[in-house]
Order: structure tokens, then C-alpha cells, then sequence
């Protein structure tokens, strides 16, 4: 008869427990900045571009248009995000951060340091630089290059 694995003899278990307690922590904090982890991955993505072709964003992002466009919706209509029609093309559109949307960003990049460090700081230097080498090895060889939103 074959030896039936435990949850807790793959490395797999290991990762999602340490990736969920650092997801939901991080959720908690951004949520106090009324917006969600997602919201918060979308604007970054933005923040140090120029107006941007929602498809683009997408690419960018390894999102669906469609995850793009509902995040822009919400994005909009909480006043951090704007459609700039184009004047060449009046269905095509680009998204920008606005003034207060950019504004926002220092305050929420400082919350996901601190909740970086509440974890990883607990490693050794040698063993954060470890986990982050072999983490993006994995992300490479494994060409995973969507942006984790949740």
C-alpha cells in the first residue's frame, strides 16, 4: 500500500501559510486606506507610467481587460483613477493615477514595507536574501509573471 503524503510534507503548504498570513495582514492594512490589495497592485502598476491604454495595464500586469476594467470602474469612482478620452480616437481611452490617487501611493508603499518587515525581518539577512533568490527563481523558471492581486 502506498504512503499517503501529509498536507505538511509539501513545500507547497509551507508557501500558501506564510503567502496567505502576509496577503490577509497586508489586506487589513490598505483597507484603513479604503482600498483593496488589488486596487492597491493596479495603482502601483500605474504610478510611475504615463497614461496608459487600459490593454496595455493589462499586459503589464498579466490581468484579463476585463479584471483591468472592473478595477478602473472602482478605481474611478473612488476618485484615484482617470479615463482620458483619446482625441483621435474617442472610444479609446488611457488611465492615469490622479493627484489624489498619486498622493496615495507614498502612505500605501510605506504600509506594505511595514508589513514586509513584520514577516521577513524576523529571517536573517542571509535568509530573506535566500527566499527571495529562490522565490524569483521559481517565478522565472515557472514563468509566472502575473502580478498577484489577492
Amino acid at each position: 500500500m502506498a504512503t499517503i503524503s501529509k498536507l505538511t510534507d509539501h513545500t507547497g503548504y509551507w508557501m500558501r501559510m506564510v503567502s496567505n498570513a502576509v496577503s490577509q495582514e497586508f489586506a487589513r492594512k490598505v483597507s484603513g486606506e479604503d482600498v483593496t490589495v488589488a486596487e492597491w497592485s493596479f495603482m502601483r502598476a500605474l504610478y510611475d507610467s504615463e497614461p496608459m491604454a487600459p490593454s496595455a495595464l493589462a499586459e503589464k500586469m498579466g490581468m484579463t481587460k476585463g479584471a483591468i476594467s472592473k478595477l478602473a470602474e472602482r478605481l474611478v469612482a473612488k476618485g484615484l483613477v482617470v479615463r482620458e478620452e483619446s482625441q483621435k480616437d474617442k472610444r479609446a481611452h488611457k488611465l492615469s493615477m490622479t493627484t489624489e490617487g498619486r498622493a496615495k501611493i507614498p502612505a500605501l508603499a510605506a504600509l506594505a514595507d511595514e508589513n514586509d518587515a513584520e514577516f521577513f525581518d524576523l529571517l536573517t539577512k542571509e535568509e530573506h536574501e535566500a527566499l527571495d533568490r529562490i522565490l524569483k527563481a521559481l517565478a522565472e523558471r515557472c514563468e509566472i509573471k502575473a502580478i498577484p492581486v489577492d
